[in-house]
C-alpha cells in the first residue's frame, strides 16, 4: 500500500478527491457506517483513511472514541490534517507492516482501500495483530460477483499501475477466516448501477 505508484496516483488525485468521487465517498462511508457500531471510549483505526471523511463521520458518533488514521499518501493526508481536529493521529504507512503495537485497537475500519494491497493476506493478519481480543474489524470494498466491477478490475489491471485487484465475496471470506477473524456478517449490495461493493463485519478470533 505504500508502494510509489499509488503515492504518484494520489498526490495527483488528492486536490480534487473529495470533490470528484463525493457520491461514491458518500455511499460507501454510509453503508459502511450502517454495519458499524463503535463504543464511547474505543480507539479506532481507520485503514486507508485517505482525506479523513470516514473519521469526520466518526466522531459524529462517537466523539468521545479515539481516532487514528492511516495512509500511504501524504498529499491525502494533508488534506485530512484540514478537515480533521488535531486529536486525530493521522499516519503514514503500509497495510503490510501497520507501525501499532499489538492489540492496541478496539475497532478497525477500512473502506475502499483492499484492491490496492499488494498483499491482502498480510495486510489482513497485520489488521489482526493490531486489533485488542475480540476487537471488531468492519471491511468495505468493491466485490468481483458484479460483471461491472470485473469490467473494471480488468480495465484497471491494464491501465493503472497502483491498482492490484477486486475480490469476490467468497474470496474475502477465505482470507478473513485465515487471517483469524470470525465473520459475524458479510454481505454485497450496489450503490448505483456500477459500483458493487461488500462490507464484512469481523470479529479477531
Amino acid at each position: 500500500m505504500t508502494s510509489e505508484p499509488i503515492q504518484k496516483e494520489y498526490a495527483r488525485l488528492a486536490p480534487d478527491y473529495d470533490r470528484r468521487w463525493s457520491f461514491y465517498i458518500e455511499a460507501t462511508l454510509q453503508a459502511t457506517l450502517s454495519r458499524l457500531e463503535i463504543h464511547s471510549g474505543d480507539r479506532v483505526l481507520d485503514l486507508g483513511c485517505g482525506t479523513g471523511t470516514l473519521i469526520q463521520h466518526l466522531l459524529e458518533i462517537a466523539p468521545e472514541a479515539e481516532m487514528v488514521g492511516l495512509d500511504p499518501s501524504e498529499e491525502m493526508l494533508n488534506i485530512a490534517k484540514q478537515k480533521l481536529p488535531a486529536s486525530v493521529q493521522l499516519k503514514i504507512g503500509s497495510a503490510e507492516s501497520l507501525p501499532f503495537p499489538s492489540n492496541c485497537f478496539d475497532v478497525l475500519v477500512s473502506t475502499s482501500a483492499l484492491h490496492y494491497f499488494r498483499n491482502p493476506n498480510l495486510a489482513i493478519q497485520e489488521m489482526q495483530r493490531v486489533l485488542k481480543p475480540s476487537g471488531r474489524l468492519i471491511l468495505t470494498d468493491w466485490c468481483y460477483d458484479y460483471w461491472t466491477c470485473r469490467g473494471l478490475d480488468l480495465w484497471l489491471r491494464l491501465r493503472d499501475r497502483a491498482y492490484c485487484r477486486a475480490y469476490s465475496m467468497s474470496d474475502l471470506k477465505r482470507m478473513l477466516q485465515s487471517g483469524g477473524f470470525d465473520i459475524a456478517a458479510l454481505a454485497r449490495y450496489k450503490i448505483d448501477w456500477l459500483w458493487g461493493m461488500m462490507t464484512a463485519k469481523a470479529v479477531k478470533c
